[in-house]
């Protein structure tokens, strides 16, 4: 029998990823801002949550909208009442917010979402010092522990999304904000591409069990996400 799975509330997602999210890892999207990976952390929600279950959805960069949310679910006031939302405004807000995770996380939680995991470690590491930066590599580095804790003990999966940045001597190369920690942490990395108008690639990067280099090609719509052929 396969690893139980969750739906990514994109058909020619769960394909790609032969039947979505794996729950006892985390997953991680990652892709220039506007390619979908909020989005893409709504529709997880919404499926996972119609399934009984509740969220917990860390939003760091303010992008949850009840007015997205609306858009893509007729059913959101319930959506609602089933989220715990935590907007920390600070990577010491996020750190605090990481040591209430494991208390919080439970049988009634079937998906944790950080969306994005990278903006406030990004902001926190760029005030200046070697100190600095390696205090907080390591404290991004212990977030990273208590979610992969969480979802090998507890079976809950894990969604993060994180920015990405342009090398200044390659700016074609595509960097993951977080680098090495968000890489090794992850047992999925799907890039986001944006491509004319709202089409998006979608590339697994990284799986545990699937082929790298599989692809996905989507369209954001009002109503949703959808693979191009729906």
């Amino acid at each position: 029998m396969g690893l139980k799975r969750i739906s990514t509330g994109v058909s020619a997602l769960d394909n790609m990823l032969a039947g979505g999210y794996e729950i006892d890892v985390i997953s991680t999207l990652f892709g220039p801002a506007g390619s979908g990976k909020t989005n893409l952390c709504l529709l997880a929600a919404i499926t996972v949550i119609g399934s009984g279950k509740k969220v917990i959805y860390i939003d760091t960069e303010g992008g949850f909208s009840i007015s997205r949310l609306m858009q893509v679910s007729k059913d959101y006031k319930s959506i609602l009442d089933s989220i715990l939302l935590l907007k920390p405004v600070d990577f010491e807000e996020q750190k605090k917010v990481f040591d209430r995770l494991r208390l919080l996380a439970n049988d009634k939680i079937g998906l944790i979402i950080i969306d994005t995991i990278s903006m406030l470690y990004r902001i926190e590491r760029d005030k200046g010092g070697d100190n600095s930066v390696t205090l907080t590599n390591r404290d991004l580095g212990l977030q990273f522990s208590y979610l992969t804790e969480i979802a090998r003990k507890k079976n809950i999966p894990v969604l993060i999304t994180t920015q990405v940045y342009s090398s200044f001597d390659d700016r074609d190369k595509v960097n993951l904000v977080g680098g090495d920690i968000v890489k090794y942490g992850s047992k999925c990395l799907i890039e986001l591409q944006k491509g004319h108008k709202n089409k998006r690639l979608a590339i697994l990067m990284k799986h545990r069990s699937l082929p790298e280099a599989k692809s996905a090609i989507l369209e954001i719509r009002e109503e949703g996400v959808f693979g191009i052929d729906e």
